[in-house]
């Protein structure tokens, strides 16, 4: 069985390893408890749509130049790890951060911006009463949030802070940007050639 100490003593390794910065994940995503998956999936859907891979072996890279990762990290329960994963983000290359967490007490992105620091940390409020958790920081502890259950947001947020160093992920942001364009005005189309009748019978 896998400990909580296990897994900081592999974050510290994974820090020490001085690896490629082109072969670790570039994003992470976290979250207080599996249970917030279903929500936080939005994130890995967003970062698949841009052309992201999953890295599950940080000394084994996926083909894809840009990849992210995932752990479950509670505030409240773990917080040696949470201390940890933060600490050692930069080290393993990490630019940016998902954080996800519900509950009223949603400790978990705005614990980890201040450890991370100064790496951006996007939060994800699971639930609508996590929001003021998550947003709830201090003057000089910053971090970026988007709305509860938001977090496809979070994924498009986390490569748009990627794409002001890497033109490729920028002209993966732009590609999608008029692919949603497209559709709206083919639906725009639609309403206005077909009719109101038309339309609903398409």
């Amino acid at each position: 069985m896998t400990t909580v100490q296990d897994l900081i003593d592999r974050l510290d390794a994974e820090a020490d390893a001085d690896a490629d910065p082109e072969a670790t994940p570039d994003i992470g995503i976290i979250m207080g408890s599996d249970s917030d998956l279903p929500t936080m999936e939005g994130a890995y859907d967003a970062l698949d749509a841009l052309g992201f891979a999953e890295q599950t072996d940080f000394h084994d890279a996926p083909d894809a130049r840009f990849t992210y990762e995932s752990y479950v990290v509670s505030a409240h329960r773990t917080p040696e790890l949470m201390s940890a994963y933060g600490e050692t983000a930069a080290a393993r290359g990490l630019d940016v951060i998902i954080a996800g967490a519900g509950g009223k007490s949603a400790d978990l992105p705005n614990m980890t911006a201040s450890i991370a620091y100064p790496i951006p940390v996007i939060g994800v409020p699971v639930q609508e009463k996590s929001v003021d958790s998550v947003i709830g920081m201090p003057t000089g502890a910053p971090i970026v949030a988007v709305d509860a259950g938001k977090s496809f947001n979070a994924g498009l947020s986390a490569a748009q802070v990627l794409a002001r160093e890497h033109d490729a992920i920028e002209a993966r942001l732009v590609e999608y940007h008029e692919e949603l364009q497209g559709g709206v005005a083919d639906v725009s189309a639609d309403l206005h050639d077909l009719g109101i009748d038309g339309f609903r019978e398409r």
